[in-house]
């Protein structure tokens, strides 16, 4: 029987967070040690920082009078953090709430004392982890009952992605400034970790997908490289958008789980389990 193997396809850093985390819940759990997995990490994004000086300027004039500050991943928050080499509530004379979609955000804030001073940053999040994401916070920001005709948002983010959320609280009648601090760079093509997946058994294996752009980007590298070879393969996923995306690109079988990397641990030990033979 051909050994399972995980692809793990986060950028480098959050991926080995991922796979140490997975490795130690593998070791303390019943999965005997002839079935342990394979770990590849195939980081098909890279995630790369704006540094420059204009936008270290910008970003704390932008938020002197703002009323609400959107974090779109924890990458958006490290951006920001770094550039303004400052602590939150020094930003202005009160704290600017903060919202932000998912537990892993949470957490980067977090590592930078937000939202754990004296007088706590207010953070909205979706109090449910099935609802992490745009409408998920938009949900939790109606609760607020404010008059957006009034309120100005800075949304951090990185370049491309969705703009649903600013949409939909420009019509909801926000001033709303959106500031991209970071960039992704596709994997190319011809780097070394592909070569791992050329030599992989595609039907014993479990591809851990957390980005819809990332998950188009390997459909393109797969139609001229391993055509085909994707519908052999599962994934898992931990957003809906993200399952639509696999299934769009050919995967053979989509599994969904909750966000967080708990869930991807625990849906993936399920899946080892249930692949045993």
């Amino acid at each position: 029987m051909s050994i399972k193997t995980i692809v793990i396809t986060r950028p480098s850093g959050q991926a080995q967070q991922l796979i140490e985390a997975l490795n130690s819940s593998l070791r303390s759990s019943e999965i005997p040690q002839e079935n342990f997995p394979k770990i590849i990490s195939l980081p098909l994004l890279t995630i790369v920082p704006k540094n420059d000086t204009r936008l270290a300027e910008l970003i704390p004039n932008a938020l002197k009078d703002a009323d609400l500050a959107i974090f779109v991943s924890p990458n958006a928050i490290e951006c920001v953090m770094r550039l303004l080499n400052r602590s939150w509530q020094d930003l202005s004379e009160k704290p600017i709430p903060i919202g932000v979609m998912g537990g892993s955000s949470q957490q980067a804030l977090h590592h930078h004392y937000v939202g754990m001073e004296t007088s706590p940053t207010p953070i909205f999040i979706p109090q449910h982890n099935d609802q992490w994401d745009s409408e998920g916070l938009w949900s939790e920001l109606l609760k607020l009952n404010w008059d957006w005709s009034s309120r100005k948002v800075i949304i951090f983010k990185g370049e491309g992605g969705r703009d649903w959320l600013a949409d939909t609280l420009k019509a909801a009648g926000a001033a709303v400034e959106s500031i991209s601090v970071y960039s992704r760079v596709p994997l190319d093509p011809d780097s070394p970790p592909w070569k791992a997946i050329h030599g992989l058994d595609f039907s014993q294996s479990l591809w851990l997908l957390t980005s819809s752009e990332a998950v188009r980007y390997l459909g393109q590298v797969a139609h001229d490289q391993f055509p085909q070879a994707l519908n052999k393969a599962c994934a898992l996923c931990p957003h809906h958008k993200i399952t639509d995306a696999a299934e769009v690109i050919g995967f053979g079988e989509v599994f969904t789980c909750e966000p967080g990397d708990a869930a991807l641990i625990e849906a993936t030990k399920v899946w080892l389990d249930s692949s045993v033979s």
